[in-house]
């Protein structure tokens, strides 16, 4: 470009010209921001015209107009300092002065562009052939605010906890032998018992603090040291602590709560069989009251009926046995009865079978395995009797007298067994970024052939999508599950089976987003992340089962659609179902067969970013589906179709709408805690990560948007382009934010997370 044909007061637009025309998204709101800025310069008025003339998307300067800015940029020899508060205005400043070095004080008009634009460093590096003083290593964030942050108001016992990870015993290290792996384990959760954290959810009486969610967020923290301790602790306190803690009475928590926090008691939770799975309603296990005796006697009456993959199952002594409870020949439901597997000296009880389930994908540390019962007598007093007892006579009471309500009102007091099972899938998705970050802030590779140095893996748009997009994910659920905890603890036994709805949605969703991720970061890391030194391997194996433990999430979503369809359904209060969904027809096909173009096409940057969109668009999705779903359902009774048919032609219809409500529900709570933040500047930075969060599930599910004219396909390009954009926005953040989860050093052992 011949300089001499602009004056200095155009030259300084020059980068920013570029840097727009050359991102190909030039809105109509960036363009007021370009003009406003322009308008407010004191500019002649030619000036001013010639670069409107350059500020029209459907009349864009030619190409050899822009290749010319470029030539200028590339031949300018000024250097771009990322290190600047504001380094393309400062760029800017040099190029149309002409003189180098620092700039002292910054162009108000220029600085107006680059921060309402988000233009960041990544918007401009592959494009300027120019050469920086400094990599950029701009964290405006302080990570232990983003860490403050995520720990809430549990922040003493975590970072307590934390420190006391730097113990040697929790020193990762490869171990091939499951035995000694086994064992190294038991030592690990017997000294956190010993230092109290096993009992945190317990009363104070029994060697606790009666503080669940705190005892979730030392849970998930356990995932940074290794899964198998995770899953050991959570099996001896949550599920076989919790089991007595929350189905149990005051007779069994005194005889045995405190014991179980001491871990003086080693027990395992025996729900499922190899025969039937999820179906925990269809267990065969029973455990017949003998009148006489005032005994209850366990038996497994097949081969594939014995209790499957009970982790702590070559450990234990007790066990919470899950049967089927008869009482005077009647059957009512399952129930669970605390039944004792092994003496004190550790041997197997009459009657009792047990075997080791051997190696596994992952989780080694953990003993899983098979249990059988064969007439196994145990005492009328070890049945866990909240919601169902038998009296001294011998009869079976319940002060919930229709079984189905009983059997969910009792499981749906384990509902802080999922939630957790989520939060620990969720760290070992960040401990994985947080490994694939810190790589790819230092491992170089590739250039254009005209630099010395090879570019940061991080600097590549592709690189930042596949790891920026899924640490705001990770901020949202972190969120959510917090939320969560603290619901399900305060609530009611009224109010738990919408809990359950909620946490059996996201419980799914969340680790299927971690298995995917991990997934992610390996391959980010190349072969580096194919070695079992830096972690993420491991993680990978250990958190695959998280997808079918404590619920297959198949049938999770399924459950939590059933939850939604009921609510659907009750909250018109009325039993005229085919009437409620006729009416909610024409309302709902009125609605959106008048969409407004404007709407359907609105690709404005504010549009975008914007919370209510976000939040109409995730409620139209699960309320179309939910609608459309009923519908189905009710047109197939109609016709007399079996329900158990018309469960199976609607089960993928139900898994869509589970997981749509799920990605829903996440971005509510999100949401709300966004507009509580007192502090701006991470609001600022929490609702960009929002608005990832949200464009990107609606990219997505573009198609579906797409089909149902939500959208149109100018606009879900849009979508897509402001993703890429976000996560460059986000990218020099980005070590900020994998720091911000607050993960240890004495953790962080992965060789290639440490330069």
């Amino acid at each position: 470009m011949d300089t001499k044909k602009y004056s200095p007061n155009i030259v300084k637009y020059i980068p920013f010209l570029y840097v727009v025309w050359a991102d190909d998204l030039l809105s109509a709101s960036e363009i007021s921001v370009f003009k406003k800025a322009v308008e407010s310069d004191t500019l002649t008025v030619e000036e001013k015209n010639r670069i409107s003339s350059w500020l029209q998307p459907k009349n864009p300067p030619p190409d050899e107009i822009i290749t010319s800015w470029k030539d200028f940029i590339d031949n300018s020899g000024v250097k771009l300092v990322e290190s600047d508060n504001y380094p393309l205005t400062a760029f800017s400043q040099q190029l149309s002065s002409g003189e180098k070095g620092d700039v002292e004080t910054p162009d108000e008009n220029l600085k107006f562009i680059e921060i309402n634009l988000g233009i960041q460093p990544n918007h401009y590096r592959h494009l300027f052939e120019v050469k920086t003083n400094k990599a950029s290593k701009a964290d405006f964030y302080d990570p232990g605010l983003l860490d403050l942050v995520l720990k809430g108001e549990h922040a003493p016992y975590i970072d307590e906890f934390r420190e006391l990870l730097s113990h040697p015993l929790f020193q990762w290290k490869i171990t091939r032998d499951k035995n000694a792996f086994r064992a190294h384990v038991l030592e690990q959760v017997k000294l956190l018992a010993g230092k109290g954290y096993g009992a945190m959810a317990y009363d104070k009486e029994y060697g606790g603090i009666g503080n669940m969610p705190a005892y979730a967020g030392i849970f998930e923290n356990l995932m940074f040291v290794d899964g198998s301790l995770t899953i050991k602790f959570g099996v001896q306190f949550g599920l076989f602590g919790g089991s007595i803690q929350n189905l149990g009475t005051k007779k069994h928590h005194d005889q045995w709560l405190k014991a179980t926090g001491e871990t003086t008691v080693l027990g395992c939770f025996a729900m499922t069989e190899t025969g039937h799975g999820s179906n925990v309603r269809g267990i065969k296990t029973t455990a017949t009251y003998v009148k006489e005796t005032a005994t209850i006697v366990i038996d497994t009456p097949g081969k594939n009926d014995n209790k499957e993959y009970i982790g702590n199952a070559l450990h234990a002594q007790m066990a919470t046995v899950f049967a089927q409870l008869i009482v005077n020949g009647t059957n009512e439901g399952v129930h669970a009865i605390l039944v004792r597997v092994r003496d004190e000296n550790g041997n197997l009880m009459p009657g009792v079978k047990i075997e080791d389930n051997g190696y596994k994908l992952g989780l080694n540390g953990v003993d899983n395995g098979k249990i059988w019962f064969k007439n196994v007598s145990v005492p009328r007093e070890n049945l866990l009797d909240r919601f169902g007892s038998i009296d001294e006579n011998g009869n079976y009471k319940s002060d919930i007298t229709n079984p189905n309500k009983r059997f969910f009102t009792m499981l749906g007091t384990l509902v802080g067994g999922r939630i957790c099972v989520a939060k620990g899938a969720l760290s070992g998705a960040k401990m994985s970024l947080s490994i694939a970050v810190k790589y790819a802030l230092y491992r170089r590779q590739f250039n254009s052939g005209e630099k010395v140095q090879e570019d940061l893996i991080m600097d590549y748009p592709s690189h930042q999508l596949r790891l920026i997009a899924p640490i705001a994910q990770t901020y949202v659920y972190h969120i959510t599950l917090d939320h969560m905890i603290r619901s399900y603890t305060s609530s009611s036994e009224d109010t738990r089976r919408k809990i359950e709805t909620q946490v059996a949605a996201l419980k799914a969703l969340i680790t299927d987003f971690s298995n995917t991720t991990i997934q992610e970061c390996r391959e980010a890391c190349g072969g580096k992340g194919y070695l079992l030194e830096n972690r993420i391997g491991d993680l990978k194996n250990d958190v695959d089962i998280f997808t079918t433990f404590e619920g297959d999430n198949t049938v999770l979503l399924q459950l939590a659609a059933k939850g939604v369809l009921t609510d659907f359904k009750s909250e018109f209060n009325s039993d005229n179902f085919g009437d409620i969904l006729k009416l909610l027809g024409a309302q709902l096909s009125d609605r959106l067969t008048t969409f407004n173009p404007l709407f359907t096409n609105n690709t404005d940057k504010e549009h975008l970013f914007d919370p209510d969109f976000h939040l109409e668009a995730f409620r139209y999705r699960t309320r179309r589906l939910t609608f459309t779903a009923a519908s189905r359902i009710r047109n197939y009774l109609k016709k007399g179709i079996p329900p158990q048919q018309v469960s199976q032609k609607v089960q993928t219809h139900l898994i869509t709408l589970g997981k749509a409500y799920g990605i829903m529900l996440s971005y509510e709570i999100f949401s709300a805690f966004v507009k509580d933040m007192e502090n701006d500047r991470l609001q600022f930075l929490f609702r960009k990560l929002g608005a990832l969060y949200a464009l990107s599930h609606l990219q997505d599910s573009a198609a579906w948007y797409l089909e149902h004219n939500y959208i149109s396909n100018t606009k879900s390009k849009a979508i897509r382009q402001r993703v890429e954009r976000l996560c460059t926005e986000l990218r020099p953040h980005v070590a900020a934010l994998a720091d911000g989860y607050g993960i240890p050093d004495h953790c962080l052992t992965a060789p290639i997370s440490k330069k």
